[in-house]
């Protein structure tokens, strides 16, 4: 690894933490700046540094990770704040997890399985959080939904028969059968695809074990096969070729039925216009005023926890236990995990959404994660409500930005604290895209949505280690782990200083980014290219040790 020495940014010893700031030494350190400056990453990173490339700081490792390492070295190491409880609404948590069990929340007003309400919230032995659900896995695409509540009023129908009372939900079914039709297509020809390499791939991956007396050959190997036959230069193309997805065959492979899995499943659950997922739960999800539904099993049904998956590396980012001597450090600590499974496989239903952030405020939350999103939403007022009521309560929500590479000032994705004019609804919501640990033209995640009015900041959000069901630990990406990685940024100035609200650790962790001149390209496409400072509304990049600085100077002045 190269590093860039800079003798301005020499720092001061960490000095004693104070809740609020007021009572002991303020933080002296010298703020990270003109980045410009940093020579390009060449060299590829190396196993340890994939694992924790979203914690090292980019004047040191010319790596955009958020200087969580530097931040903690050099200001956090004796300082302790108090405890911060952070709502992760997703799909659920291992909340068993070695690196998880010592971080999540317990509701100490409640008494375990009585079956009684004991503090009288509506939830039934909530004690580490709740499950809105219930038995729930697979679900419908909200275009589904629509489908499936308005065709029986409109298929078939023409537009000249469709009164102007019924104009705008007649539009609406036709757009939602149109992503229908898409959606279903792709899926089927993306499964037929790989169905076919599949068919082709293991008879050529057989044949070259077996001259080659072993299953993890390289292409460099391949290449070294003298005097191939006809079929066997076709076999070496094809197995070259499919070596550049992963280090063996039998990974791409096994990467390749796990697609075909996934497919499988969208046609069975995503696309499903037969069955109802919903009935189980004995609600109705277009009425808010239904609450009593749902239960405490913030893991979710399954026994190997396989849906919690999403949900448990959107915790441990944020919190996985730090200097325990096993798994990961999360970002934050003195953090306690409220766990809000709201998010199914497919779209999540409003109704819980808005519900679960309630939930999370009236419980104690200060930081909220919402790593999910879509792009139909039939009651939005209700998620938006439970915005301005979180604002109220001063609670800040951190939000995945999407990761279908579109710019958000023109596609409107749920949920986002926008009103039908496209004003901001309050100022506790930061939305997050994705950075690559590329610095440069490609520090932008190829699939990160962005959006110079409605994305907020940048974090690490590309080939993140961190926790897993059953004790695991995984590689997983998207603006789904960036978010969390900023929430625990939130989760620590929270933490520290008490009196800052809401708003201001938004603008804090806003203003305290690293700016680049680096052009960058949007959406993988390399014809897309825009200044990074254009592309989110601080064109910053999150970066934990500047924010704690200027936490400490903002906690001052208050």
């Amino acid at each position: 690894m190269n590093y860039l020495k800079t003798s301005f940014l020499a720092v001061s010893a960490a000095v004693l933490l104070a809740g609020c700031g007021s009572s002991v030494a303020p933080i002296v350190s010298t703020p990270i700046e003109n980045i410009d400056s940093v020579p390009l990453k060449t060299a590829p990173l190396n196993d340890s540094q994939y694992e924790r490339w979203a914690a090292a700081d980019l004047m040191t490792d010319t790596i955009p990770g958020m200087s969580t390492d530097k931040a903690y070295n050099e200001i956090l190491n004796s300082r302790k704040g108090q405890t911060v409880i952070v709502g992760v609404i997703d799909s659920g948590v291992d909340i068993e997890h070695e690196d998880l069990k010592n971080v999540i929340w317990t509701n100490e007003d409640e008494i375990p399985n009585n079956n009684i309400d004991d503090d009288n919230n509506g939830y039934v032995d909530d004690i580490h959080g709740w499950n809105f659900l219930g038995d729930i896995v697979g679900e419908n695409m909200e275009f589904v939904r629509y489908i499936k509540k308005l065709g029986p009023k409109y298929e078939g129908k023409s537009e000249a028969s469709i009164s102007a009372a019924n104009r705008e939900e007649f539009e609406m079914y036709q757009k939602a059968m149109a992503e229908y039709e898409k959606e279903k297509q792709q899926a089927m020809g993306n499964k037929a695809r790989y169905e076919q390499i599949i068919a082709q791939l293991k008879p050529a991956h057989e044949a070259m074990s077996a001259k080659l007396g072993k299953e993890d050959y390289n292409a460099e190997e391949l290449a070294a096969i003298e005097n191939p036959t006809a079929a066997e230069q076709q076999q070496i193309a094809m197995l070259t070729q499919m070596l550049n997805f992963a280090d063996t065959v039998p990974g791409v492979i096994e990467e390749l039925e796990g697609g075909i899995e996934y497919f499988e499943g969208r046609m069975a659950t995503h696309f499903n216009v037969e069955k109802d997922f919903r009935s189980v739960l004995g609600d109705d999800p277009d009425d808010i005023t239904d609450t009593d539904y749902g239960n405490n099993d913030v893991d979710g049904p399954d026994v190997k926890k396989e849906d919690a998956r999403h949900g448990t590396h959107v915790a441990g980012i944020i919190a996985g236990e730090r200097n325990n001597g096993i798994g990961i450090d999360g970002v934050a600590q003195n953090v306690e995990i409220m766990v809000l499974r709201a998010v199914p496989d497919g779209d999540e239903y409003d109704k819980d959404i808005a519900l679960a952030i309630r939930y999370a405020v009236d419980n104690g939350a200060k930081v909220l994660n919402t790593s999910f999103g879509k792009y139909y939403s039939p009651h939005p007022e209700w998620v938006r409500d439970a915005i301005r009521y979180a604002a109220d309560k001063d609670v800040l929500i951190v939000n995945a930005a999407g990761n279908d590479g579109l710019n958000l000032d023109e596609s409107e994705v749920y949920p986002n604290d926008q009103s039908g004019t496209g004003a901001e609804i309050s100022d506790n919501f930061l939305t997050v895209g994705a950075l690559s640990y590329d610095y440069g033209s490609e520090m932008v995640a190829s699939f990160s949505n962005y959006g110079k009015t409605n994305v907020d900041v940048f974090a690490p959000g590309v080939k993140i280690w961190a926790t897993t069901p059953l004790d695991t630990y995984e590689f997983l990406q998207g603006t789904s782990m960036a978010s969390p990685a900023v929430a625990g940024v939130a989760a620590t100035i929270r933490s520290l200083y008490p009196n800052l609200s809401a708003p201001q650790v938004k603008q804090i962790i806003m203003d305290s980014g690293l700016s680049s001149k680096n052009t960058v390209i949007l959406g993988g496409d390399e014809s897309n290219t825009e200044p990074f400072g254009e592309v989110s509304k601080s064109g910053k990049m999150v970066n934990l040790y500047n924010a704690l600085i200027m936490a400490d100077k903002m906690s001052r002045a208050n």
